[in-house]
């Protein structure tokens, strides 16, 4: 199993309704995309200098299906808009210990 997380910082001048409407995208994309095993979506509710915005936490069974997530255009298309209106974006994908 592939743990997929990626942390989102928004630029400043991005308004909260653009940030909501991009983090629905974000949210529908396993409606849209079979290889996602788990998704979820989370916004920040503890502001600070060193905190992050939202985050995306999604599971994948291996790392070919993690790679058909990246290059479906549903989810590039997501990607570009969230590029767009973020500052920073940074990412972590590792496996899983088995589960006994």
């Amino acid at each position: 199993m592939i743990r997929h997380v990626v942390f989102f910082k928004f630029k400043p001048e991005v308004s909260a309704e653009e940030r909501k409407s991009t983090l629905d995208d974000l949210r529908a994309l396993p409606g849209k995309i079979d290889v996602i095993s788990q998704f979820e979506v989370g916004e920040n509710v503890l502001p600070s200098t060193r905190a992050w915005d939202a985050v995306l936490l999604a599971r994948y069974d291996d790392l070919p299906s993690l790679q058909e997530y990246s290059l479906h255009h549903e989810h590039v298309a997501v990607a570009v808009r969230l590029r767009s209106i973020c500052e920073n974006i940074g990412s972590v994908d590792y496996e899983e210990p088995p589960r006994t």
